[in-house]
């Protein structure tokens, strides 16, 4: 049965692959990946920093055509060259559908996305996209909520990495609303988070990027919720646990 997800699922070609003990091959996501399915909706990747969690979904934006340090397939721009050469062992299984609109959001180098959008917005009209203000002109999380109400128009493609560095909680709930509304709009999303309010989504997939392999687990089994579950439950406790005055 043909499918008409963006992206089915994603695979390494590890006869490409000259070495796992060298970087990035040897990084947890990397190294016990063979296949990945991809949910038809909104894939989570989560694992503690370091497993690989961004240098995979950095990889998948690249091998998607969309450009490393953030942006649409019309962005070309390079700070500075630090992705890896992970791309070139990925293998995409694609639908039969293309996206009408694709987008890589990236909190560590959006600030350079913003700087390009102003600079290409000087040659043809662009802001008006983002909601037409200047994303500087902005916080963080502004800026970020106005690109996703604003920028993302539905049947697209979507690749975030760690969205909740610029939110608040409140903004986090609302970005789930939004997504919902691309979701329904025929949107894919595939997101590096640590929040347990984003992983949240409903019927989502989410694996875990663990030392010992990649396994899809449930959301109520996640550190993540269970964590803040605990701590919010009872905060005196574990910072008494944490202080050791307990």
């Amino acid at each position: 049965m043909l499918s008409e997800q963006y992206i089915i699922e994603v695979g390494l070609r590890r006869e490409k692959v000259a070495a796992f003990d060298a970087y990035p091959f040897c990084l947890d996501a990397v190294r016990h990946l063979h296949t990945l399915t991809l949910h038809p909706s909104v894939t989570f990747l989560i694992g503690e920093n370091g497993s690989g969690k961004s240098t995979l979904l950095e990889a998948i934006a690249v091998a998607a055509g969309l450009n490393p340090e953030g942006g649409s397939r019309n962005f070309s721009f390079e700070t500075r060259a630090s992705h890896s050469p992970l791309h070139e062992c990925l293998r995409l299984a694609r639908g039969i559908r293309r996206p009408r609109d694709s987008y890589f959001l990236r909190a560590e180098s959006y600030y350079n996305v913003a700087t390009e959008v102003e600079r290409l917005d000087k040659i043809m009209p662009l802001l008006d996209a983002y909601g037409g203000e200047s994303l500087h002109a902005m916080s963080h999380g502004e800026s970020f909520m106005a690109l996703l109400l604003h920028r993302f128009g539905g049947n697209g493609l979507y690749l975030l990495d760690e969205p909740e560095a610029a939110l608040s909680p409140t903004r986090q709930m609302s970005m789930l609303t939004r997504m919902h509304e691309l979701v329904k709009l025929r949107s894919q999303f595939i997101i590096a988070t640590h929040s347990p309010i984003i992983m949240a989504y409903p019927d989502a997939f989410i694996y875990a990027l663990e030392s010992t392999g990649i396994r899809r687990v449930a959301y109520t089994e996640t550190e993540h919720y269970q964590v803040t579950r605990n701590f919010l439950g009872n905060p005196d406790k574990m910072l008494d646990t944490l202080f050791g005055t307990a």
